[in-house]
């Protein structure tokens, strides 16, 4: 019985047609192991995982793994992108077990799902002191027939310590002194050489780098901008970057940023679109306004759905073949474009007899600006051509709520500041097949697939960034409706996952959300926001939007969970960026602009002026004298018959303006 294949997830689909008996995650798979009183064997991964098409490829197709998993276990398939919470709970056992994670992750459950034995990625025979695949499976079952008390007592444990680590944090203020000291210790832990923190391999730090702009226009520290410049140049002329079509690889396995592992993700994508144009704004960058519009148009190009939302990711492989589609060769480059511009093209690239990858391939990278714009132009239209000739990698099609709030606020907020209303018009449709699809009753439902919503319930993330993704629409439209929507969604995730007796906390998962082993709760930030710090930051800007009834609560809101993060902010900021983001804003007020102008180019040239020139976290409304139910417009009048902004800083607001030369002053 094929049990995958009415799936919306595109990973569980990949796996419908192995021979082994997969299940879908739910009571009726645990109930199953119960019925047969045999182990769980749990597989998480996710589309555009390499390794999980590798083990995939090695272990599940194969007939005979196939057979005596299917004899011995019950297997479940879980995409960790469509149900984080499974995946957060079983991967905080499986670093517990073996002090790393990763995926695929493979777990073994009892028939409750209490973990007693975990693992990433096993090999179809032993390698590099791993066991294979097939042992692992032997071991493990014979284990459950002479010895299932003792891994029953041990899967006890496994979760009780789970439960102790994810207990909320002591409050701890999140003040001057934090902030300060945050950049002083990611000035220690940044690589001199190449930009970004840590070693091999690199991940992009979209939220730190944001974080540490925003500290940069607050206080003017020339330490802060530093590391922001080097990281920020360094990514973008790394192979980390398309330099052909655009958009962020998920991360280099390199220090230097030259050789990428080729999936894109929407959420890397949206982060780091919404902090080049930031930088963009604030520097003037040319670099940073050139990477910023790419990768907008890599969006809206590749990961656009037919709905509107914005699909998860492109895959690492293609044809089974890692990197197939973006590495180039010498000769393939003269062979698209003749010897002159093949030789010049592969020395603006970096592209080499030796190779930076495998197989004397390499990754494109531009460590200067052509010095030929016209050549520079004719060439990579040409490479963009026949690049689209060849194999293209799979797409992830599934919507996810949180990803696209995240790709929803980086369009509007780019779209506004740098004049380009189609990708404002981009981020309303993508609102709007969000509301549409994915809210139900007072609820949000985490993905969707060609535009039928999964099963799966929203978790925190989900209310969080898409609340987020709809100020920033209310901002960029002035519509109220917007606003509406984003406050229900507060308002409805501040009453169903907060922690009872820890003010400022809020597990992952609603109060009547499916009961797993464990309830997941971990405010840090990884590849995106967590849950609690990205509720954080709505609640903060719509502190500034709503109305006098509620900015209140929502701003004692937010400086409760800043506290309840305040540990984690002081002693890893590297993993609490957009935390430290959110308290960059709360010190600068955060700023708020109201234009009103009954004229719609005065309103329109003041509104621009404002999004060009407000500090990070801030936020920009613009309107008619009359607009109904926009509280920062709220009487606020026009000038002399002219439009005017109004600058406001933590609520106090200074004399309005009606040029924007004297608005950018006061910005």
């Amino acid at each position: 019985m094929n049990r995958l294949a009415d799936a919306t997830s595109p990973y569980l689909l990949q796996h419908a047609d192995n021979p082994v008996d997969w299940w879908p995650w739910g009571p009726e798979a645990l109930g199953e192991a119960r019925r047969r009183d045999v182990p769980i064997l749990l597989s998480i991964g996710y589309a555009a995982c390499h390794w999980c098409h590798v083990m995939a490829h090695e272990s599940f197709s194969d007939d005979d793994v196939a057979a005596f998993m299917n004899e011995h276990f019950v297997n479940i398939k879980v995409d960790r992108e469509e149900r984080p919470d499974i995946d957060a709970v079983y991967m905080a056992a499986t670093q517990a077990m073996t002090g790393q994670g990763g995926w695929p992750m493979t777990c073994f459950l009892t028939p409750e799902g209490k973990p007693f034995h975990c693992g990433t990625y096993y090999p179809p025979v032993p390698a590099h002191g791993m066991p294979s695949f097939r042992q692992v499976l032997e071991a493990v079952d014979q284990a459950w027939r002479e010895r299932r008390a003792e891994l029953v007592e041990g899967a006890g444990r496994i979760v009780e310590h789970i439960a102790e680590r994810t207990t909320p944090l002591s409050t701890h203020p999140v003040d001057e002194d934090t902030v300060t000291s945050a950049v002083a210790t990611l000035r220690t832990e940044t690589d001199p050489g190449h930009g970004g923190f840590g070693g091999a391999p690199k991940f992009p730090p979209s939220m730190v780098l944001e974080f540490l702009l925003r500290h940069y226009e607050r206080t003017g520290s020339a330490q802060a901008l530093s590391i922001v410049d080097l990281t920020a140049e360094g990514m973008a002329r790394g192979g980390i970057y398309d330099q052909l079509a655009g958009g962020f690889a998920r991360y280099s396995v390199d220090a230097g940023w030259v050789v990428p592992h080729f999936e894109k993700m929407l959420y890397d994508n949206a982060l780091l679109l919404r902090f080049y144009a930031h930088l963009a704004r604030r520097t003037g960058s040319a670099l940073a306004h050139r990477v910023a519009g790419e990768t907008a148009e890599f969006l809206l190009r590749d990961l656009r759905t037919p709905e509107g939302g914005f699909a998860s990711s492109l895959d690492a492989d293609t044809d089974g073949v890692e990197g197939l589609t973006y590495v180039w060769t010498p000769q393939q480059l003269v062979d698209v474009l003749g010897r002159d511009d093949g030789v010049w093209a592969a020395e603006t690239f970096g592209v080499t007899r030796e190779g930076t990858f495998e197989r004397g391939a390499s990754t494109l990278q531009l460590r200067r600006d052509p010095d030929d714009p016209a050549r520079w132009m004719r060439v990579t239209s040409a490479l963009v051509e026949a690049r689209n000739a060849r194999p293209q990698p799979a797409r992830d099609d599934k919507v996810i709520a949180a990803w696209n709030g995240l790709a929803i606020t980086a369009l509007a907020e780019a779209g506004l500041a740098l004049r380009r209303p189609e990708w404002v018009e981009a981020a309303v449709a993508a609102g709007a097949f969000v509301l549409d699809v994915h809210a139900s009753g007072d609820g949000l439902l985490r993905s969707s697939r060609d535009g039928v919503a999964g099963a799966a319930a929203g978790v925190l993330e989900d209310y969080g960034c898409l609340a987020d993704g709809l100020l920033a629409l209310h901002q960029a439209t002035g519509e109220s409706g917007w606003l509406v929507e984003a406050t229900s969604l507060i308002d409805t995730a501040l009453r169903r996952f907060g922690v009872e007796g820890a003010p400022g906390a809020f597990h992952d998962t609603a109060e009547d959300a499916e009961t797993l082993v464990h309830r997941p709760s971990d405010p840090t930030d990884n590849a995106s926001p967590s849950g609690a710090s990205a509720l954080a930051g709505a609640l903060l800007t719509a502190s500034a939007l709503a109305g006098p009834d509620r900015a209140g609560a929502y701003r004692a809101a937010c400086e409760e969970a800043l506290r309840r993060a305040g540990a984690l902010v002081a002693q890893a900021p590297r993993f609490a960026g957009h935390w430290l983001s959110v308290a960059e804003a709360m010190l600068s007020g955060p700023v708020q602009v109201a234009v009103v102008g009954s004229d719609a180019q005065e309103r329109a040239d003041l509104l621009t002026e404002a999004a060009r020139n407000v500090h990070g976290g801030g936020v920009v409304l613009g309107g008619s004298p009359e607009a109904d139910g926009v509280p920062l417009l709220a009487d606020r009048s026009l000038v002399d018959g002219a439009a005017a902004a109004y600058v406001c800083h933590g609520y106090v607001c200074d004399r309005p303006v009606t040029d924007t030369e004297s608005l950018a002053r006061l910005l």
